[in-house]
């Protein structure tokens, strides 16, 4: 196997990758002032080698799941026609603004990504999908205009402004019938996607991450971050904090670390960790919990996109989550029984329970059913925050049940419409 070769520019300095030019200038990086950061797309890299790069630098990808992103580049090379690789730059969760940020600041490391990933999985055309009227639509644009020799063709993709909608399957059944729904899962959309070809869909800061490892290297890559959660992430950082935005940090740091910069509340009860249908960690214990997949998970947490969003002291926690679940069950698919139904019934107890009505048994016995049963993920991630909620809050459910509400029942305070990103 070829050795990997050298890259032609210094790579960036320890703390700040993807960012490293707002970082230090304070301004976005046009084609110019990227090539004089990051040097020129490395396109004479073998296929294979690109992908065993990738593979030995650990990638993972920073969309939600956190699944192998050489695994996903092997199994779409491997299938039978001519691959094609959708950009998932939609960012559907309301609680994140990492990918409007990174595309704002730093849009070609994202069209590298995309370019090096048709490279690998020999692709001639890249989808790239953002939601139907997105101001970042003239950026994306703007910067392929300043672009030229790529490997593939570009098409932007308009995607309708739903939770599910981003969802892996759903893009490619939204590019294949126009309908933005999940379907179900086999054959996946490496096997069969678009057109019914292999097909890589990666999110849009997975693909700058792959940029810097087909740069850099993956030796140069795990040297931030953990052997099983290596390099660095974009984490959205809002709530009850006194500097909101989007920093980038090594994973496996712990999370009171990564909220510090921010300034949280003191008093604050609880964060929810990975996004809407995320998990609530009581605070402040969840500050020693490495931000990293396998830490998050013997937490009973789930990386997701990596939004921390911290809970005010003066918010009702079984209110909030009545609040997240009741928008979770207006945005799904409605195809399926567990979001047709449980979902409404899930949403319909916790309000309950948030007013001190006796239903905390038959919400249970609903999370049961409910759970692992849905045409997606969609349902699951409810379940999640849902169960999460009772055990962080379950001294303010007990007070509810007594008789002894929240003292500021109407307070709302987690967002949950997108924005436009901002940095830190």
């Amino acid at each position: 196997m070829t050795t990997f070769q050298a890259p032609v520019v210094a790579p960036p300095g320890t703390g700040q990758r993807l960012l490293a030019e707002w970082r230090e200038n304070r301004r976005a990086a046009d084609l110019s002032v990227h090539l004089a950061r990051y040097g020129p797309l490395p396109l004479g890299t073998d296929r294979a080698q690109l992908i065993a790069t990738v593979e030995r630098a650990g990638l993972r990808g920073r969309g939600g799941a956190g699944f192998p992103t050489a695994r996903k580049l092997r199994a779409v090379a491997a299938g039978r026609g001519r691959a094609t690789v959708v950009v998932n730059a939609c960012e559907g969760e309301p609680v994140s603004d990492k990918d409007r940020t990174l595309l704002t600041l730093a849009p070609h490391l994202v069209l590298d990504g995309a370019m090096l990933a048709a490279h690998a999985v020999a692709a001639r055309e890249v989808v790239f999908c953002l939601h139907d009227g997105d101001p970042l639509t003239g950026v994306v644009h703007a910067a392929l205009a300043e672009r030229r020799g790529d490997p593939a063709g570009v098409r932007l993709q308009p995607v309708p402004n739903r939770y599910v909608a981003s969802e892996e399957s759903a893009l490619v059944n939204l590019i294949n019938t126009g309908d933005a729904r999940p379907t179900t899962k086999p054959p996946r959309p490496a096997e069969r996607g678009v057109g019914g070809r292999p097909t890589l869909v990666s999110n849009a800061e997975t693909l700058a991450q792959l940029a810097l490892v087909a740069r850099f290297g993956p030796d140069w890559f795990r040297t931030q971050g953990t052997a099983e959660s290596p390099g660095t992430t974009l984490v959205t950082v809002s709530g009850a904090v006194g500097e909101p935005g989007v920093y980038e940090v090594a994973l496996g740091t712990p999370i009171g670390r990564v909220l510090a910069p921010a300034m949280p509340a003191p008093a604050a009860p609880a964060v929810l960790v990975g996004g809407a249908a995320g998990t609530w960690l009581p605070l402040p214990d969840a500050g020693g919990v490495p931000l990293a997949h396998r830490e998050l998970a013997g937490a009973g947490a789930v990386l997701g996109v990596g939004a921390l969003f911290v809970l005010p002291p003066d918010a009702c926690g079984p209110a909030e989550t009545a609040r997240i679940m009741r928008y979770l069950a207006a945005e799904s698919a409605a195809q399926c029984g567990p979001c047709v139904f449980g979902l409404p019934a899930l949403a319909e107890d916790f309000a309950l329970l948030a007013r001190g009505v006796h239903v905390d048994a038959r919400l249970r016995r609903r999370l049961d059913v409910v759970e692992g049963r849905g045409a997606c993920h969609h349902p699951d991630g409810a379940v999640r925050l849902a169960r999460s909620a009772l055990r962080t809050f379950a001294p303010d459910v007990h007070d509810h049940l007594a008789g002894r509400p929240c003292p500021h029942p109407g307070n709302i305070h987690i967002r949950l419409s997108t924005t436009e990103g901002w940095v830190r």
